[in-house]
């Protein structure tokens, strides 16, 4: 729930950050010609997503829980389960809720040291975070592909699975408010508390300013040094594959950000111009995600397909299909999402590279 809530306001900061300096273009053209340009309406309209506690951004639109179960069947139960229970990878989303806690707006689970694990449903206050991050962010192989009706239809089969609204029930933008008011766990949020306290205030509190404000505002991290390696070294905590690794919190933080001399730039402007080729294609579509070089993680590893398929006629094709279709089956339960997104040329790149091995 903090994560959901977190990139609505990360998003809704953007956006606001992306007007001001829209705002402000007309002056810097002045000072720096040929330099940029206004952003279009249209453009600020593609940012401008996100949907507010408050319903503020929120798209016209209406969905049945019926035409919901279909769309969940057919995109999302392939993940989260049928009844949103998941599966190895992904945890629960519907469970642990009681009609009481409908009528309370307090979940009694979240305090029960019998409840076995903590659901989407059991801790998200608001059905805003529900729709605004299943319309940007789901499904996660194609994102930003339901429409509003089809985001108000999925909502509304979770909110019937849970049991806030009946199995026959229509979400719209003019009856979402009304929602809100039986949703779980929609007096179980605070913002009175943080992760720890900077100067003398809870860290996630701040007003924006609006008037009289300073030109410029040095923006540094108010992590006490206590608590920089509280929990250990974040770096050893990191997934061993992916783009992105912890910084070494035993050590004291950065004085400067790599990359920002003359040397640095350039020896970045080298290593992006050699990021090209089926390896970084692997790490650009994600397949890093679930495939290690050497090691299982949630699908097989490039060396296992390798050896699996080595010497079989037709192998090509064959991965070249999975890839684009998807399936299950066998390598385990875990299904893999169809990449449809690639070209052929680029699925025969992939997996050519893939059958050596990774070399």
């Amino acid at each position: 729930m903090f994560k959901l809530v977190k990139l609505a306001t990360s998003v809704t900061l953007l956006v606001a950050v992306f007007v001001a300096v829209n705002a402000g273009a007309q002056n810097a053209s002045v000072r720096y010609p040929s330099i940029g340009r206004d952003a279009t309406p249209a453009e600020v309209e593609a940012w401008d997503i996100d949907v507010r506690p408050d319903f503020k951004g929120l798209p016209k639109g209406s969905g049945s829980a019926e035409m919901g179960q279909q769309i969940w069947e057919t995109k999302c139960a392939v993940c989260h389960g049928t009844f949103g229970e998941s599966n190895e990878i992904f945890t629960p989303i519907i469970g642990g809720t009681t009609l009481d806690d409908v009528k309370t707006g307090r979940v009694a689970s979240l305090s029960d040291r019998k409840q076995p694990q903590r659901t989407t449903i059991m801790k998200v206050a608001t059905v805003s975070s529900l729709w605004d991050y299943i319309y940007r962010a789901m499904p996660w192989n194609s994102p930003r592909s339901l429409s509003a009706d089809d985001t108000y239809a999925v909502v509304a089969y979770l909110l019937s699975m849970a049991e806030v609204v009946p199995d026959d029930y229509v979400l719209s933008n003019s009856n979402i408010a009304e929602v809100q008011k039986k949703m779980p766990n929609r007096n179980g949020m605070t913002l009175k508390h943080g992760l720890w306290n900077s100067k003398g205030k809870p860290d996630v509190n701040g007003n924006a300013c609006m008037t009289n404000c300073v030109a410029f505002v040095q923006i540094g991290s108010e992590l006490p040094e206590y608590a920089r390696n509280a929990h250990g070294n974040i770096a050893e905590q990191n997934r061993q594959y992916g783009p992105f690794r912890g910084s070494d919190s035993t050590k004291p933080p950065l004085a400067k950000l790599p990359g920002t001399s003359g040397e640095g730039l350039a020896h970045a402007a080298e290593t992006h111009a050699a990021a090209k080729g089926p390896a970084a294609m692997f790490k650009n579509e994600n397949c890093s995600a679930c495939h290690a070089i050497s090691t299982k993680l949630v699908g097989p590893s490039i060396a296992d397909i390798s050896a699996k398929y080595q010497g079989q006629s037709g192998a090509l094709d064959k991965l070249m299909a999975k890839v684009k279709n998807g399936g299950s089956g066998v390598w385990g339960p875990i299904p893999m999402p169809p990449q449809s997104q690639l070209s052929d040329e680029d699925r025969k790149t992939l997996v050519t590279w893939v059958l050596s091995g990774g070399k």
